[in-house]
């Protein structure tokens, strides 16, 4: 009887600190969880781009050797991923247009998912959930979509 009644407040006590904490992470601003998954996805891309961009030929040589792409030239293919890459991650970056660059990315992550890499799902299916998060929540009040948007809140 007597080890019943010492488990007791232990176990409450356990369940006490546990709600705590939770409640504790449960107000970590989620404007910096977004702000990180627009950097972290980003780069991704980013340096993707930027390896395209360094050396093109190469590039280009990757898309008729081993992507393989339908119905694209390889250099338009090459030239369309990189300018995707490049742009859409830097509008990432800086929280503009957050949503609409979403959309180019994701539609790169399923031609990749597809004709390209069908075996990278982990990654992929991490970069889509991140963008679709994105997509659907808005960049946080770390964006200049935030700063847009509470100028025309503001006039209104």
């Amino acid at each position: 009887m007597n080890a019943n009644t010492q488990s007791i407040p232990s176990e409450l006590s356990f369940l006490h600190r546990f709600t705590a904490i939770r409640e504790v992470l449960g107000r970590f601003p989620l404007s910096i969880i977004q702000l990180g998954m627009r950097f972290g996805v980003g780069l991704v891309f980013f340096n993707a781009g930027v390896l395209k961009y360094q050396s093109f030929e190469l590039a280009v040589k990757l898309f008729e050797d081993e992507y393989k792409v339908p119905l694209l030239a390889p250099a338009v293919a090459a030239r369309m991923a990189m300018f995707n890459e490049l742009t859409f991650s830097t509008l990432l970056f800086l929280g503009l247009g957050t949503r609409f660059a979403t959309l180019p990315l994701l539609g790169m992550i399923m031609v990749i998912q597809l004709f390209v890499y069908p075996n990278a799902w982990p990654d992929h299916l991490l970069w889509g959930s991140i963008l679709i998060f994105l997509l659907t929540r808005g960049p946080g009040a770390l964006s200049i979509d935030h700063l847009i948007k509470r100028r025309f809140d503001k006039s209104a």
